[in-house]
């Protein structure tokens, strides 16, 4: 349990995956940053409980930089930042420039410039951690999501640059989650279809990313690695 003076920040927190870890981080007595980029009822709960929210629009190098200010304004350390924010656009005709830039900002230009510039936040603690939150379609590519495939596999090399680079005060690592769980407007076909796609076979939940988060952040020994957490689709 680290001290409420060093909060970990967690990126896009406000709904699924990202809000089961705020809770789970909450429980285990973590203090907690949290931003999000659209207003949803489950963010009150985490302001009861303690945790910080900060609004922030990754979508350009401004709102980027106007985060990292607010965030520097919010706290003087960081025992962690695991950045799960995530923009998951279709790739239409005529706005394919557009729809690229924005996941390009999204997935790589935010973590690189809140890495770069919250360096000196994660130093003042003796341990301290940065997880991308990726995904394991970047392990074989995309047809049809050509540019989100391409900026989360440009999230993952920052990884091994990262780790090289903040070492040995800094771990740096991955999380490549493939289905962890459905929407709800997700219909028997495609459930059946997207389950086949791995030899486990099953939804898991989203407690399974908190169970891979807290083992990066416990284990002193392990860097610039990509926890593949997929249902071993890759033996499939």
């Amino acid at each position: 349990m680290t001290s409420p003076s060093a909060p970990i920040l967690l990126t896009g927190a406000s709904q699924r995956v990202g809000l089961h870890c705020a809770h789970r981080l909450l429980d285990d007595g973590h203090a907690l940053i949290v931003s999000y980029r659209t207003e949803r009822p489950a963010l009150a709960e985490l302001r009861e409980r303690g945790a910080l929210t900060l609004v922030a629009d990754f979508s350009s190098e401004a709102g980027i930089l106007d985060f990292i200010e607010r965030l520097h304004a919010s706290t003087d350390r960081l025992r962690a930042i695991v950045h799960n924010a995530s923009e998951w656009l279709a790739e239409q005709p005529g706005e394919e420039a557009e729809a690229f830039a924005r996941m390009v900002n999204v997935h790589m230009l935010a973590p690189y410039l809140i890495n770069l510039r919250c360096r000196a936040l994660l130093e003042q603690e003796v341990t301290a951690d940065i997880v991308h939150i990726s995904d394991d379609v970047v392990r074989r590519g995309s047809a049809n999501r050509v540019a989100y495939c391409a900026s989360k596999a440009g999230l993952e090399n920052m990884t091994l640059s990262f780790a090289a680079q903040f070492a040995p005060r800094i771990k740096v690592n991955t999380i490549a989650p493939a289905l962890v769980m459905f929407h709800p407007s997700d219909d028997a076909a495609y459930r059946q279809k997207t389950l086949a796609k791995s030899v486990l076979g099953i939804e898991p939940g989203p407690q399974v990313i908190y169970q891979s988060l807290r083992y990066l952040l416990d284990n002193p020994y392990v860097t610039g690695t990509r926890l593949c957490v997929n249902g071993g689709r890759h033996v499939r």
